[in-house]
């Protein structure tokens, strides 16, 4: 179960990266990690550094994808942040969002941006 859940968010990334890209995103880094955590994609548009989030679900069984993310993941996604904005110093402007994405038949049926996620 454990592999197909990982081969479910890998695709999920692979269509957020692709959706991000068409918007006019600049895909910087995929799983950035730093110690445990890690920020699935890293992307810029504009002057703003943008840490996103990637859920994705097929089927909406258990809510949808967007509601499994905690207020614990989203701290360590800002420590990360800390982190990745300490290394690179010149991103003076950082944005927490979310894409969250329901595949049904290999088909992505869904694929919503949640921009600008406060916490």
């Amino acid at each position: 179960m454990q592999s197909s859940n990982r081969q479910t968010g890998e695709k999920g990334e692979e269509m957020a990266a692709a959706f991000l890209s068409a918007k006019g995103y600049r895909i910087i880094e995929r799983n950035w990690r730093f110690r445990h955590w890690e920020a699935d994609i890293i992307a810029a548009r504009g002057d703003r550094l943008h840490f996103i989030e990637v859920k994705t679900r097929q089927s909406l069984r258990y809510g949808r994808p967007e509601e499994s993310i905690s207020r614990e993941k989203m701290n360590h996604l800002k420590q990360l942040a800390e982190e990745y904005q300490y290394r690179h110093p010149k991103w003076k402007y950082i944005q927490f969002d979310v894409m969250a994405i329901t595949v049904i038949d290999e088909t992505a049926k869904e694929v919503f941006l949640i921009e600008d996620v406060y916490f």
